[in-house]
């Protein structure tokens, strides 16, 4: 049964570190977006990546150092994660990779999985969710215990990313990653998320789901398309993948519905005819692709969330 959301905590003290993501509301046109209002865990902002399409850049536009990475104090954010793991009595997701990649600071003096791992560790309750497109999970592999822990990897087509992704690790080394984390007992997530329909993407996308599950078996996998806010837009320098939004959607422009559903049909019928996997969902996708695609929304079990 759905909790209702009043019961949630929306954010702990000035919701500087934990604040519930509910920019979108809940769908009823065709076109609104379909989001889960899931929790950050905002220990952090920016990314080293700088793919072309980050939200990031239209987010920070107005700094000046754009999205350069900064980590918050981590006296304060154990401080607020501690109020919540003791005040919170239904169970949640903390997603610390919404503004920033979770895995950013891993070789810095404090890494960060170092750090917030064992708080969640003396619990059973909540869980900290890691997003990344980092290929180092080293201090993630050396953890004596991350039974609160689940790693989600953001992939792309081999060739969409390279030339998009350009700064971020190889996707192979991403894959090899996430491998070595199932292994380890991890709960191992996997987005495919912008996908893009460039020529030949169909042979793109169903080699990227073929070199993953020759790897190991996600636990989950969440399909997105490209789609783009005016700021992030206006925030890129490199607007070569503008060419393919063409329709519009309370989260911005999106790539023309049917070629959306092709590309998720797609994946969604290799998936189950050829591993016999089903458990697949959608991220910030209109209400009537949920429909045409016989998934039901209000079911949705998606990166983010339980």
């Amino acid at each position: 049964m759905k909790i209702p959301e009043k019961s949630l905590i929306h954010k702990i003290k000035d919701g500087s570190i934990i604040k519930r993501f509910d920019k979108t509301p809940p769908p009823s046109k065709p076109t609104d977006v379909v989001c889960p209002h899931f929790l950050e865990l905002k220990w952090a902002y920016g990314c080293p990546y700088d793919c072309a399409w980050c939200y990031l850049k239209g987010t920070f536009r107005f700094r000046p150092e754009g999205i350069k990475p900064v980590i918050k104090e981590y006296k304060k954010i154990e401080l607020h994660v501690k109020e919540f793991l003791e005040r919170a009595s239904i169970p949640e997701i903390l997603n610390t990779g919404e503004i920033a990649d979770s895995l950013m600071a891993e070789n810095g003096s404090n890494p960060f999985s170092i750090f917030i791992i064992p708080i969640f560790e003396t619990q059973k309750q909540h869980t900290v969710l890691f997003v990344t497109k980092s290929k180092n999970v080293k201090n993630l592999l050396k953890a004596k215990s991350h039974d609160q822990t689940i790693i989600s990897f953001s992939l792309n087509a081999l060739r969409v990313a390279e030339k998009w992704e350009k700064r971020a690790p190889k996707v192979i080394d991403r894959i090899e990653a996430a491998r070595q984390l199932s292994r380890s007992g991890y709960e191992t997530r996997i987005r495919i998320d912008p996908m893009v329909p460039v020529t030949n993407w169909r042979k793109h996308y169903i080699d990227l789901i073929d070199l993953i599950f020759s790897s190991f078996v996600p636990d989950r996998i969440t399909l997105g398309s490209l789609r783009g806010l005016q700021s992030t837009i206006n925030g890129t320098n490199d607007t070569g993948w503008v060419k393919y939004l063409s329709e519009g959607s309370n989260w911005g422009k999106k790539i023309e519905f049917n070629a959306r559903y092709w590309m998720y049909l797609t994946i969604i019928n290799h998936l189950k005819d050829k591993y016999n996997y089903t458990k697949v969902a959608l991220c910030k996708e209109t209400k009537s692709m949920w429909e045409r695609l016989d998934m039901d929304y209000r079911e949705i079990h998606c990166n983010c969330i339980w």
